[in-house]
């Protein structure tokens, strides 16, 4: 598939539009995303997604401009993201920022792991990490890392003395980035 991405039908002259409900069915369908997570972006409950998709509520400009946002970026970035991980040369992998579940790691990085990739792939690693890293994750909210005023962080760790996914004593680099579906993910690089 070729061309622009297809867009909610939004009236650019503040008014809401009274019933996109197919339009964003379609987009939130052909993006894979499920009624909850669309409603977890954009701050709204599951039920309130589904009632503009059936036409039973409106939604009010910002709240169109905040779905077209979500629903606007395709896929293929992300893609490319992860091929661009999985083929550094540096030690590097991309979590989801909010659950920490594993999306991609560079040849690099899989070399220090002792389990197979494929086993790792979408759980989540926080399990693994050392008392520095869980002590700088405590503070990210405070520095306005979920709000976008940081959008990178360099730390020193420790061990963690885990056998199976060692993290070795060094500095890290977190940069947080936005992904197609609306949320973020965080590059985590050694850095020397």
């Amino acid at each position: 598939m070729s061309g622009p991405a297809p867009s909610l039908p939004i009236r650019r002259d503040g008014a809401a539009t009274p019933h996109p409900g197919p339009a964003l069915r379609r987009l939130r369908r052909l993006r894979g995303m499920k009624q909850s997570h669309l409603a977890e972006l954009v701050g709204v409950s599951q039920g309130t997604v589904s009632r503009w998709e059936r036409g039973l509520l409106p939604l009010s400009a910002a709240q169109e401009a905040a779905v077209e946002r979500r629903l606007a970026a395709g896929p293929a970035g992300d893609a490319a993201l992860r091929r661009l991980v999985e083929s550094s040369a540096a030690k590097v992998h991309l979590i989801c920022d909010r659950t920490h579940r594993l999306l991609a790691a560079s040849p690099a990085r899989r070399a220090e792991w002792r389990l197979d990739i494929a086993e790792l792939l979408g759980r989540p690693l926080i399990a693994y990490a050392s008392p520095e890293i869980l002590a700088a994750e405590a503070t990210l909210a405070e520095r306005g890392w979920h709000e976008d005023r940081l959008a990178c962080l360099a730390l020193d760790t420790g061990a963690n003395g885990d056998a199976l996914l060692p993290i070795p004593p060094g500095r890290v680099l977190w940069e947080r980035i936005l992904l197609a579906d609306g949320s973020a993910g965080r590059l985590v690089t050694a850095i020397a």
